[in-house]
């Protein structure tokens, strides 16, 4: 299908057609390479079927008519009213009962295939031609030159006549490699990698695209692909109003409140209270007409909705009424570009305003060998620029000590709030501690205030006075006879 506002041909494949600014040139010949299982022919089939199926052409090199048919049904991409010229093996050629032989000579078979291909292309006028796979030519070439020599040959005479031709290659010899991609007008490279299949444009002459390497997945709807998120390429006007928490205390803390348009990082070791603080702050915002949306990477929705019934946290509620969106997620089955695809959709087709992402231990386990610290400054440098408040939830891996960590990931500079939740060691108890270490956009109270998690709710007391070396985890009394005021 041509798109009318730019003379682009779509491809079909979700996601692709964004990272080639909008589609394929027309009448232009682009190269489809990699592995064996990479999916090749799958997007391929992809561009056939996005126009007029009747207008389509298939040339079949490899497969057979019938097996390449049914494959195709089965991955949901019938081939109804698509014209499919099989000159696969042992096919006749149409001209006496003839068989093409691979180990017949390139001047016998090769010029035989062309001259078919073309005789087709003539007599039928389709607008956009898949030849799978061009490698299988080389076989019946003598050598390199002959090879380049008929596919130039073919690739400038379909296109001379209005066709867009994508043809696929396998790896081949190194010289041939390089003379495919020399003849082509664009290169879509498909690899099968151990972090995922990955799809990289490596030239597209008269356009732009997104350069890198994009996720993306084959299934029963084909091909889908996610592209690497380009946080610059989005914008919202935003007005840095506060977000009230709540709670009078907290409040008092932060001195009003987080700022819409920022990110908040909720930094202490396990079990202290995070993920519930950040809870307290979307329930908050979804009560002011907000609409949140938390992504849990640790653990499931039962779980976290039995702690915030306990609390009297009114999440199930917010849930039912639509204003708020839980989503445990396996880290092990989301790639990176998947997941910010699905944070991409919340934000600009549901209208999410306030995201929280429960914790970056667990997002780390999705990154495959990636960066974490890239990731997440691109996905929140995008949530900034759309205006949305962020929620990260970050566990530091010790409980105490000499040294007060924010974060173990080297990210404390992507946020613009930091609230810290620490244990301190009293009397043989363990009591927590909460306090703010960072806040852009205005100013904050310096104290610490004993933090707690009660059946009423979450409690902040007054401001920690009267001790020092709260941070290390065992504080002492500045005046001996004082004692820590409780909420």
């Amino acid at each position: 299908m041509i798109n009318t506002h730019d003379p682009r041909l779509l491809t079909g494949v979700a996601g692709l057609d964004q990272i080639l600014h909008g589609g394929l040139i027309p009448r232009r010949a682009y190269l489809v390479r990699g592995g064996p299982g990479s999916g090749k022919t799958t997007l391929g089939l992809h561009c056939l079927l996005a126009g007029d199926p009747s207008k389509s052409l298939l040339v079949t090199l490899g497969e057979a008519e019938d097996q390449l048919r049914d494959n195709a049904k089965r991955s949901g991409l019938s081939l109804d009213g698509v014209s499919v010229l099989d000159l696969s093996p042992g096919q006749a050629d149409g001209t006496g009962g003839d068989t093409y032989n691979l180990l017949e000579s390139w001047d016998v078979e090769g010029n035989t295939n062309h001259d078919r291909i073309l005789g087709h292309v003539l007599e039928h006028r389709p607008q956009c031609v898949l030849i799978d796979s061009l490698s299988q030519m080389r076989y019946l070439s003598p050598d390199t030159f002959q090879f380049r020599k008929q596919v130039l040959s073919l690739l400038r005479t379909l296109t001379g006549e209005g066709a867009t031709v994508i043809f696929t290659s396998e790896e081949i010899g190194d010289e041939d490699n390089q003379a495919l991609p020399f003849l082509s007008d664009g290169v879509i490279s498909l690899e099968s990698t151990d972090y995922g299949r990955l799809c990289r444009i490596t030239k597209f002459r008269g356009s732009g695209f997104e350069a890198g390497l994009h996720f993306y997945q084959l299934g029963k709807e084909g091909m889908t692909l996610f592209p690497r998120l380009m946080p610059n390429k989005f914008f919202r006007t935003n007005t840095h109003t506060q977000i009230s928490s709540g709670l009078p205390e907290l409040d008092a803390l932060t001195h009003g409140g987080i700022e819409r348009g920022t990110v908040t990082l909720l930094s202490g070791p396990t079990g202290v209270g995070k993920t519930t603080l950040g809870a307290q702050f979307l329930s908050q915002a979804t009560a002011d007409g907000e609409r949140a949306v938390i992504y849990n990477f640790d653990e499931n929705a039962s779980t976290f909705f039995t702690r915030c019934r306990q609390i009297g946290l009114p999440v199930d509620e917010m849930v039912g009424k639509g204003q708020l969106l839980f989503e445990a997620v396996e880290p092990l089955l989301y790639h990176p570009d998947q997941f910010a695809m699905r944070v991409r959709e919340e934000v600009e087709q549901a209208g999410a305003t306030v995201v929280m992402i429960d914790s970056l231990s667990g997002y780390q386990q999705s990154m495959s060998g990636e960066k974490l610290q890239e990731r997440v400054h691109a996905l929140c440098r995008y949530l900034i620029n759309m205006g949305v408040t962020v929620v990260l939830v970050n566990e530091i891996f010790t409980i105490a000590g000499s040294q007060a960590r924010v974060t173990e990931y080297g990210l404390s500079y992507v946020a613009d709030n930091i609230i810290m939740l620490r244990y301190i060691e009293l009397d043989g108890e363990l009591r927590k501690t909460i306090g703010v270490l960072k806040k852009r956009a205005g100013s904050f109270e310096k104290a610490l205030r004993e933090f707690d998690i009660t059946p009423d709710g979450l409690q902040v007391g007054r401001p920690l006075q009267g001790m020092r070396g709260l941070l290390s985890g065992v504080p002492e009394m500045v005046q001996p006879n004082q004692r820590i005021d409780t909420p």
